[in-house]
């Protein structure tokens, strides 16, 4: 790990976005509330949550860092649906990675309750996709980079 011991703690925060692509009729079926796990964005949404808490678990160079705060919104598409998580914290290193890895299991806890609506006849995804997760915005004390 990078020796951070002599930076100064200060504000960080760091918004990260990515989408699953999925079929029409799977994207129906989390509107109205039909997929068979159950409810879909109200458990990717913990998903992200633990995963961002536990990204120095899961990403073996990262620093265990305070959360201070963290947001989940979901955009339900006509075709996939978005994610953006939205991290904060007051340490010596930045937050980035927690949204990230946010970002992917929530993606990735979507695909585990509607692959049975995704998979074709014998078995496989064709239309299904993880796409653009990156970072749109990181703020280290006043500064923001984007």
């Amino acid at each position: 790990m990078v020796d951070i011991t002599e930076k100064p703690p200060i504000f960080r925060k760091a918004t990260a976005t990515g989408s699953i692509r999925l079929k029409e009729a799977t994207i129906v079926a989390i509107r109205s509330g039909q997929v068979k796990k159950g409810d879909v964005l109200t458990t990717a949404r913990l998903a992200a949550i633990l995963a961002a808490k536990d990204t120095p678990r899961l990403i073996p160079l990262c620093h265990p860092i305070p959360i201070t705060g963290l947001d989940v919104d979901f955009e339900i598409e006509r075709e996939s649906v978005r994610a953006t998580v939205t991290v904060t914290s007051v340490g010596r290193t930045g937050v980035e990675m927690e949204a990230l890895t946010g970002v992917a299991a929530a993606l990735l806890n979507v695909w585990d309750m509607v692959k049975y609506l995704e998979k074709d006849e014998p078995g496989n995804y064709p239309e299904t996709e993880m796409e653009n997760i990156r970072v749109l915005e990181k703020n280290k004390g006043n500064v923001a980079a984007k």
